[in-house]
């Protein structure tokens, strides 16, 4: 079965890719590609697609990657909307509903820091509100030992 796809080229932290038709037992990496037929860079945002060609290859059978189907779109090759291109690092289900699940848990936490951080304010005012109370009674205090300790002098 051919396939279209993206073949990587350019310099470390500099990539390019090679639209290519391959077979689709070949590897990503190597494999003589039947046919290239285009270039998208990925730094300048540049691409160009040879659209007889892709035409031809769509017609025959060639499966494009989703990648590839997304900048067809783009070019204006072919009048359908894009695919929706999702990405899963992790294969393994376990691992995978065990970071959903700490996904999960961090968004829980994240909504209580929220709540607390929204009512920290509110205690903060009641607290503004009660510090002068707490000031004038200071202030009445030393008076009182002032009035002590003249009491005590006139005595």
């Amino acid at each position: 079965m051919l396939v279209i796809r993206l073949q990587r080229i350019g310099k470390k932290n500099q990539p390019a890719f090679k639209v290519v038709v391959t077979d689709k037992r070949n590897s990503a990496k190597a494999g003589v590609p039947v046919e290239q037929i285009g270039f998208v860079n990925t730094l300048t945002k540049e691409k160009a697609i040879n659209k007889e060609r892709a035409l031809h290859w769509l017609s025959v059978g060639a499966q494009p990657s989703p990648t590839v189907f997304n900048v067809l779109v783009d070019l204006g090759i072919v009048n359908s909307p894009k695919m929706k291109i999702s990405v899963s690092k992790i294969k393994n289900p376990e691992k995978r509903a065990a970071q959903a699940k700490a996904k999960e848990d961090s968004k829980a936490k994240a909504a209580e820091e929220k709540k607390v951080a929204e009512e920290a304010p509110k205690v903060e005012e009641e607290v503004k509100e009660e510090e002068p109370k707490t000031e004038e009674v200071k202030e009445e205090e030393p008076k009182v030992e002032e009035e002590v300790k003249t009491e005590e002098k006139a005595a």
